[in-house]
């Protein structure tokens, strides 16, 4: 009983819910109605599909760019957002006429509303959150540790296991200040993979290290973008949750996740001589 109640992080109290709507829901038949509806709102999707590859497929389709004639910054890239909105829009309006959820122009309305309503609390989070990464990357704190860390593993001559477990560290150091992962591996990726290249690895090896350190901290950084969103849905079963409390609550998670990626990586590359990748080289140059 003590083992199932950390799996699930406790006995779970009802009233805790900061809707208790969620609490309710549960997953009943689908019904003849709904089969119809999904089948039509499938057909429209697929209708969809077609006629934008219509537009985007052949050389002369009026969505690509009119200059060159590829799709790279042609109308549809431009304006994907639009289409993504149409793409479930449709489907989803077809949808509710056929089951009657939908009656009128205001069902629409109240739909959409209701949906963005339970965005609030994420857009907010984003907000802020924008800003903190914005004066982070003004002051250039996540590329001066980066630069800091790279020096001292070179300074204290690590070499073999050691050193990429430092660099998986530090790789998830950074992701705890960087939310974007391309950011990630700009500041990363030009003092890192040159100077563990000399020490003898391919980048392959240390690409599959870096994403180690990447996706094991994750859960536990508010700069991640998802972040806010996790929170949102997690302020639903328990109204109290806040950063702190959902930071600590993935914390022993994160934590067993970075010891035991660190581990098989080793036992795989440094044991076993296995590659990360098929043709992908352990050793620069390749042995």
């Amino acid at each position: 009983m003590a083992i199932r109640q950390i799996i699930i992080l406790g006995e779970y109290n009802p009233k805790d819910a900061d809707d208790a709507s969620v609490l309710d829901t549960q997953i009943e038949k689908v019904s003849a109605l709904e089969k119809k509806g999904l089948l039509w709102a499938g057909i429209s999707m697929l209708i969809f599909c077609l006629l934008l590859a219509w537009t985007i497929i052949p050389a002369d389709g009026i969505l690509r760019n009119p200059e060159t004639g590829l799709v790279s910054g042609s109308p549809f890239l431009k304006g994907i957002v639009v289409f993504i909105f149409v793409f479930f829009a449709i489907p989803g309006y077809i949808y509710g006429k056929i089951t009657g959820s939908i009656k009128n122009n205001q069902d629409v309305v109240d739909a959409m509303s209701n949906s963005m309503s339970s965005l609030s609390i994420y857009i907010v989070l984003v907000f802020f959150a924008a800003q903190f990464t914005a004066f982070f990357k003004w002051s250039n704190l996540g590329s001066v540790m980066a630069v800091s860390g790279a020096t001292f593993l070179s300074d204290v001559g690590l070499t073999g296991p050691l050193l990429l477990v430092g660099f998986i560290l530090i790789c998830g150091l950074v992701n705890l200040m960087l939310g974007s992962a391309s950011a990630q591996w700009a500041v990363t990726a030009p003092i890192f993979v040159p100077m563990l290249m000399l020490t003898g690895y391919a980048p392959e090896m240390i690409q599959a290290a870096y994403r180690i350190g990447d996706s094991t901290t994750n859960i536990i950084t508010p700069m991640m973008s998802y972040f806010g969103l996790i929170l949102a849905v997690a302020i639903r079963y328990k109204k109290d949750t806040g950063v702190g409390t959902l930071m600590a609550m993935m914390l022993p998670y994160s934590m067993a996740f970075l010891i035991g990626w660190t581990i098989l990586f080793s036992i795989w590359v440094f044991v076993l001589g296995l590659p990360v990748g098929p043709g992908a080289e352990t050793f620069y140059p390749a042995r």
